[in-house]
């Protein structure tokens, strides 16, 4: 049995929430709906629902909890008169309509301490591989092939580190950061003040001349998309190695790899892509952008399905982290 190192008391009788249907659009550790009726709210979720199913019964509901099964947008939010939370399973909030929700009166919570850990994890481990050339290694050692002088790594030690977003997963990948010796430099456009001593609060500017590697952990916005382009790397002195554990629309492909063409680029370790929406599952190979083509053949790039924020242990905070938000909207 997993042991969390939490202890959960629930208030015999406690019912603040008298009976309000919550609706479970995707699936959730059963720690969220359990908890969720212990205080009162009447749980369902009807897998294989539709969008136009959904619509048909949103209004029936006091709380939709939901990852990405669904857009909740203006045309949802308006048929659902009863509504007072969404919970998103997770950090982002780019398939909620956050703006307009509020506006009504919603409460828009998602659970980035939740699964913060996890990133910062994959996201240290990721760029171990890539700067060790762990990848191609094993790949050649598993064929027969061993190949030393061409597997030479290069070491974190004395490198710069530059951490573009220092809300929970980028303070928490400098904070496993510490102990190899780096210098990080952090940029957050919307606060100040925020670094503690082992990271330095920078401009981009400064990262732009000082940084070996790039680290993004923003958030999908209007400002961010794309945010990665050729006019972006080609301001860097040197050539970086680029880790995108955020969302992959963060990235523009095509300017990505003309990076690693001409050498802007070392590598990249990316666990989102921007062709998330096609279900490569099932995807005829020459239906494949050529870009994405390209990464899959480099031995200088290390891929994952963005499963950075996805262990056992985070499955379960990212549910605890909601019903504590969630109890405080009724305290």
């Amino acid at each position: 049995m997993l042991n969390y190192g939490l202890i959960f008391v629930v208030k015999i009788g406690f019912d603040m929430a008298k009976g309000k249907k919550v609706i479970f659009i995707d699936s959730t550790h059963p720690h969220l709906p359990q908890a969720l009726e212990r205080l009162g709210f009447v749980c369902e979720s009807f897998p294989g629902y539709s969008r136009g199913d959904y619509l048909q019964i949103i209004g029936n509901y006091s709380g939709i909890i939901v990852r990405s099964g669904i857009e909740i947008d203006r045309e949802l939010l308006s048929l659902a008169g009863k509504l007072e939370f969404i919970g998103r399973v997770g950090a982002g909030m780019e398939n909620i309509d956050r703006e307009y929700a509020e506006s009504i009166g919603v409460h828009c919570l998602n659970a980035p301490e939740g699964n913060r850990d996890a990133v910062a994890e994959q996201a240290m481990g990721m760029l171990l591989m890539l700067m060790n050339k762990l990848l191609k290694a094993d790949s050649e050692v598993r064929k027969g092939v061993w190949l030393r002088e061409e597997n030479r790594g290069v070491e974190l030690k004395d490198k710069v580190i530059g951490i573009i977003g220092f809300g929970n997963t980028g303070s928490e990948f400098a904070r496993r950061l510490m102990g190899f010796g780096v210098k990080i430099f952090a940029y957050d456009k919307y606060k100040t003040g925020y670094a503690p001593e082992y990271v330095q609060e920078s401009d981009m500017e400064t990262i732009f001349r000082e940084a070996d590697i790039l680290s993004l952990h923003v958030p999908l916005a209007e400002d961010t998309h794309y945010l990665v382009n050729s006019g972006y790397l080609a301001r860097f002195s040197k050539p970086v190695y680029l880790i995108n554990t955020s969302r992959g629309k963060v990235v523009k492909t095509d300017d990505l790899v003309e990076g690693l063409k001409n050498g802007k680029v070392l590598g990249a370790a990316l666990d989102v892509l921007e062709y998330e929406g096609l279900t490569f599952e099932n995807i005829e190979w020459k239906e494949v952008p050529t870009a994405f083509k390209y990464l899959v053949d480099s031995d200088r790039v290390v891929l994952s399905p963005h499963i950075a924020g996805w262990t056992v242990e985070s499955k379960f905070k990212l549910a605890h982290t909601l019903v504590e938000k969630i109890k405080r909207i009724y305290e």
